[in-house]
């Protein structure tokens, strides 16, 4: 009879996610090009701002859970923290992206059953996979077009199909071999605005969001570490 392993619980907290901008009531009632309304206007731009920050939560800074006091605020795992497999890029502290590593991740992924199907890397490394095209024995068709194309969207290698995506927030010591369907946005609090106490001939407002990331699987998905 064979004996189950029991199932490993992981868990994550949440981080709350804030924004606050003031306008002026006169900004509001005076015509401006662009825009019917400086409010809406600077609400959009402060979601904006708010969305990067939760990327880089995600992805661009390499922290643990961190569960919060009265003086310290609550901070989830990155996704470098939730995924167990990876491959160092070299020997040196730090090595650059290499087609040999890249496959390197691919195998041990695809031998763990993992079903990664994208590759995202900084802009400097999209640069680096550009080159692969370069390698001996390979061979790039063009068509009688007046367009160069240096780009490569979708990368085919032995264990998988893998859409390249470049991601100008995340760590550059990283790249991710991921499966999309294996990681969950999950909302605690959704983003809301809220009206805070007038100063003056000013109204304040302040947006928030309590979220987390949740990885399925840590044994899941790999990433290239150590990368210069």
């Amino acid at each position: 009879m064979a004996t189950l392993s029991p199932t490993t619980m992981r868990s994550n907290v949440t981080q709350i996610l804030t924004k606050a901008f003031q306008i002026s009531a006169t900004a509001d009632a005076i015509k401006t090009y662009g825009r019917a309304k400086e409010t809406a206007y600077q609400m959009g731009k402060a979601l904006k701002e708010i969305k990067r920050d939760q990327e880089r939560a995600f992805v661009g800074v390499s922290q643990a859970a961190v569960t919060g006091t009265a003086s310290a605020a609550r901070k989830m795992a990155s996704i470098d923290q939730q995924i167990t497999n990876s491959t160092d890029a070299g020997s040196n502290a730090t090595d650059p992206l290499t087609e040999a590593k890249l496959l390197v991740a691919g195998q041990d992924a695809f031998e763990k059953g993992s079903d990664p199907s994208v590759l995202m890397v900084k802009p400097a490394d999209g640069l680096i996979i550009a080159g692969f095209t370069a390698a001996s024995g390979r061979n790039r068709e063009f068509a009688s077009t007046k367009t160069l194309v240096n780009v490569i969207d979708l990368y085919v290698g032995p264990f998988g199909e893998y859409k390249v995506v470049l991601n100008r927030h995340q760590l550059t010591t990283h790249a991710f071999l991921i499966d999309p369907s294996m990681f969950k946005q999950v909302v605690l609090r959704p983003y809301t605005r809220t009206l805070l106490a007038k100063n003056g001939d000013s109204d304040r407002h302040q947006i928030v969001a309590e979220i987390s990331c949740k990885h399925m699987s840590f044994a899941d998905s790999h990433m290239i570490t150590g990368l210069s």
